[in-house]
């Protein structure tokens, strides 16, 4: 089944179409705007196709309760946090929006960001986004996909922890509200992830299931599993970005330095080129290295007239007589004419 092709700032995305890379910033920008600014010139210098921030306050996010409802747990990056205090922590401010908007703009990189509420999407909007995120954790909320869909724009949707039952239902949300351009995101939602949680054999299920492009929001460590992902078919890949892990915030620790996502980058254009196509003929470089199969090529000086008998012809290198499976028709035959040792085998010489 061929992969559906979506449109993503003026590009094809999907099919055989290059994987549209995607540096998540979330909290990388640990407070400050100009590092917010800096970090999309950084992704745009490693080979980014687009930078995505998140749009949400703590009070659109949670309620601002001390109880242990509200305190993260469960073996987390984050345990013990109170939720309303990670995500006031977190959160880009809406008015540094337009800046980082104009500033990938002016590197030439998309920009999009992960709405969290309806409110987030109606503010999003003034900035012509090329398409709508949403977060894994956020499948379940039918009414913000209805709202995103109603926006006409693609729509990438994350899945981590959702049962094929949960993103059926969020499909049909999507599809039936105005969504035409539907990419999903394989995912698996625990930070930082284990590679043995990945998963990746689900990507092109999801292809077939959904009849949509697919991708990898990745949140394990290092790279070899977005270029995995790429070989499985993923055309989206979506991975956490900061200067350095050393600088302490919410989401450093799973996230590529500058080198390390460059070296994604160029690791995913390789395995691209590598996928290639279902074909079995010959590639060019493959042709000159015909010349060391093995052939038939005569082992004796034999006279005109001579009959083939067991061991004038030798099965070796390189490769310019006739064919190996040759060998028992030939035998018997007679010569044509005087043969010198050396010499490749022919339908001529018989």
């Amino acid at each position: 089944m061929s992969m559906p092709i979506i449109m993503l700032g003026g590009r094809e995305v999907g099919a055989d179409a290059p994987a549209y890379v995607v540096a998540e910033i979330s909290a990388n920008h640990n407070g400050s705007m100009e590092s917010a600014l800096e970090l999309v010139r950084l992704a745009e210098d490693a080979g980014a196709d687009a930078v995505k921030i998140q749009t949400y306050t703590a009070d659109t996010m949670t309620l601002d309760v001390d109880n242990e409802y509200f305190r993260v747990s469960g073996g987390t990056l984050w345990d013990g946090r109170l939720l309303y205090g990670l995500y006031q922590q977190a959160h880009t401010p809406w008015e540094w929006h337009e800046a980082i908007f104009a500033e990938a703009r002016s590197v030439g990189i998309d920009c999009f960001s992960t709405p969290f509420d309806e409110s987030a999407v109606e503010f999003l909007e003034q900035f012509d986004p090329p398409c709508h995120k949403v977060a894994s954790f956020e499948l379940v909320h039918h009414p913000l996909l209805k709202r995103v869909a109603a926006t006409g724009r693609p729509v990438i949707l994350s899945t981590g922890m959702a049962t094929l039952r949960e993103i059926a239902a969020a499909v049909e949300v999507l599809r039936e509200n105005g969504c035409q351009d539907l990419a999903l995101l394989k995912c698996t939602s625990s930070y930082p992830a284990p590679p043995e949680e990945a998963n990746l054999a689900r990507i092109p299920h999801m292809a077939q299931a959904f009849a949509c492009a697919v991708g990898l929001s990745d949140h394990t460590l290092g790279i070899a599993v977005p270029v995995a992902a790429v070989a499985l078919g993923a055309r989206i890949i979506e991975k956490h970005f900061c200067r350095s892990r050393t600088e302490p915030g919410p989401d450093s620790a799973f996230s590529l330095e500058p080198e390390e996502f460059k070296a994604m980058v160029d690791a995913v254009r390789i395995a691209e080129k590598a996928v290639g196509k279902v074909t079995y003929e010959r590639t060019a470089k493959e042709m000159s290295g015909l010349a060391f199969r093995r052939s038939l090529f005569f082992a004796r000086d034999l006279p005109a007239g001579h009959r083939i008998a067991e061991g004038d012809l030798r099965v070796v290198r390189p490769g310019h007589g006739l064919a190996p499976e040759w060998l028992d028709c030939v035998q018997g035959r007679t010569l044509a004419r005087a043969i010198c040792k050396g010499t490749p085998a022919a339908w001529d010489c018989f």
